[in-house]
């Protein structure tokens, strides 16, 4: 009886904690974009508001690792006005998303980031861009 009551209590546990994990994983955000064209809004958005949360969610790296880095790539836009992204060689195919905008001092800048399309979703691949 006893033996019953412990087993049943072990099976109850494993099953809880089962739906908790569940239930914690479907929670999470999906990572990427369902478009090229969402995914160039929201990085816009991103780099434009600062929003590292955002940024790592379109990089499609979930950890703490991830975070640091999408955190620390965000604090390095401080100072910096006019933020914009636009998609090549094709908004329907990209390749290549250019980061522009102007710095604290007044000067132009611009930088490319690789985008690759993984499982329907669209993610910023920091791997350099061909």
């Amino acid at each position: 009886m006893r033996r019953n009551t412990l087993v049943t209590g072990v099976v109850a546990i494993v099953v809880v904690w089962i739906l908790v994990v569940t239930v914690l994983i479907s929670r999470e955000p999906e990572t990427g974009a369902a478009s090229p064209a969402e995914l160039r809004d929201r990085l816009e958005r991103a780099l434009t508001e600062r929003d590292a949360d955002e940024f790592g969610l379109l990089l499609g790296e979930p950890g703490e690792q991830a975070a640091d880095f999408a955190q620390t790539y965000v604090d390095e836009l401080r100072g910096t006005t006019g933020l914009s992204v636009s998609l090549r060689p094709d908004v329907t195919a990209p390749r290549v998303a250019t980061v522009s905008g102007t710095r604290q001092d007044g000067g132009p800048f611009s930088y490319d980031l690789s985008v690759s399309e993984t499982g329907g979703r669209w993610l910023v691949d920091l791997t350099p861009p061909l």
